[in-house]
């Protein structure tokens, strides 16, 4: 059996999603939310899947991403031409994936395949025994489909800070960078003349007329993580990570202090940050209707776009701009982004393995990065494609991004969406948010 026993753990409230963790104030729910998937997911993890099937077996795919669906969709009734095994793609929806997911894996019936996204929210599928550890495929060549940074990411090692087994339980056919998504018409800034420091960019909202800034609560983790990197180190950014290092660090507190300058020169939409489970869905909406001149995103928000208004094409990205004082250039974080998890216990994981193979071929990747508008992880294909503006800058980060082992447990992941929120509507200092999220990294060190 997987994992130890626990007792009967209260129904869950909905849990947020993304390609970072949905939600964002009164996020005490997802820090309820977490533990009570590792209780259920203990519980659910002794038995094999109840789904059975007669004749030849076909496979589900639970999908995460819309953005996706489309191409996902097209590859799977491509292979099943190909090979008869017929593959249904169930796509719930992004607020509604991992809720589903959940219920899955409370009644034995995990899909042969699921989405994986952000280590935090993934990791109690993992312990739960709900992923195959893909390393010895990777190890027997399977691994030249991908670059060397993202096979690193998508690897857990030895003590990692989110408890699982050492192994690699997902593969990925998108690179996932972060930075701003900027309309040029509402706020005069444009590809050929980004904003050179967060000063600039400040400015220049603050200049154009109505033109406001959006971040979703459940960015600003990894908003603060590329802002930090002006003044840390990647080491010295997984040291904090994985509690040997302090929040307290002049780094972490400009990072923050960048979200105050935004606030004080007004250009923070609604003097906000959206907040609950579909908070980065609507902030991206805002964008890709013109209601908002720039947000932070990462590059999946591209696909989004592409779905949402597939008219809206005169924008662009662009890395996070250089902070006065830096001491280094600015680096995205950088986390595998659209991928699969194999589900050991299904009707036919050795099919399954053999179509999420399939899937990460060049080929195929070639067919996610045209049809979904992403960043695909096969180096020579992202070397050599022909990046469109809305790609451009979240490209441009793929060279320089972060690459750990590290990313933030569940408490400081929390912590960090609240205190963002209460610093922008003043209800805190950033002292106070270093302070708090300090406490939540030791509960969990």
């Amino acid at each position: 059996m997987v994992g130890e026993p626990h007792p009967r753990l209260p129904k869950v409230r909905t849990m947020g999603t993304n390609s970072t963790a949905r939600g964002a104030r009164r996020r005490t729910i997802i820090a309820a939310g977490s533990m009570a998937i590792v209780g259920a997911l203990a519980l659910a993890g002794c038995s094999s899947s109840d789904e059975s099937a007669t004749g030849d077996v076909g496979l589900t795919f639970m999908n995460q991403s819309r953005g996706q669906e489309a191409a996902l969709t097209q590859l799977a009734q491509q292979y099943t031409k190909k090979t008869g095994v017929k593959i249904t793609i169930d796509t719930p929806g992004p607020a509604d994936y991992l809720p589903k997911l959940q219920a899955k894996a409370q009644s034995r019936s995990m899909p042969d395949i699921y989405s994986s996204f952000d280590a935090t929210q993934m990791a109690p599928f993992y312990k739960a025994g709900w992923a195959m550890d893909l390393s010895p495929q990777l190890n027997a060549g399977w691994s030249k489909n991908f670059s060397p940074a993202v096979i690193r990411m998508s690897t857990f090692k030895e003590g990692n800070n989110l408890g699982v087994k050492p192994g690699v339980y997902s593969v990925h056919w998108e690179t996932q960078t972060y930075g701003f998504l900027i309309n040029p018409a509402l706020t005069g800034m444009s590809l050929k003349n980004p904003p050179a420091t967060t000063a600039a960019f400040i400015d220049a909202l603050a200049t154009a007329d109505g033109a406001d800034f959006s971040i979703a609560a459940s960015q600003t983790p990894y908003f603060i993580q590329a802002l930090a990197s002006n003044w840390l180190t990647d080491a010295e950014i997984e040291a904090t990570l994985n509690g040997k290092s302090s929040w307290k660090q002049d780094g972490w507190r400009n990072a923050f202090q960048f979200l105050v300058d935004l606030k004080k020169a007004g250009v923070i939409a609604n003097g906000a940050l959206p907040g609950g489970q579909d908070d980065n869905p609507n902030v991206e909406s805002s964008f890709f209707t013109k209601s908002v001149a720039a947000i932070f995103d990462a590059s999946p928000g591209v696909s989004v776009g592409l779905r949402t208004n597939p008219e809206f094409e005169d924008y662009f990205s662009t890395g996070l701009p250089t902070a006065p004082g830096n001491v280094h250039e600015p680096r995205s974080p950088g986390i595998p982004g659209k991928g699969a998890v194999i589900n050991p216990r299904g009707e036919d994981p050795e099919k399954a393995l053999a179509f999420v193979k399939w899937l990460t071929e060049p080929e195929q990747q070639a067919v996610f990065a045209k049809v979904a508008r992403i960043l695909p992880t096969n180096p020579e294909l992202l070397a050599g494609a022909d990046i469109p503006d809305q790609l451009a800058g979240f490209a441009a980060g793929v060279k320089g991004m972060q690459v750990m082992s590290a990313t933030f447990t569940p408490d400081v992941n929390t912590a960090i969406k609240a205190e963002s929120q209460r610093l922008v509507l003043g209800e805190a200092t950033v002292d106070d948010v270093l302070a708090t999220i300090q406490a939540a990294q030791d509960r969990t060190s």
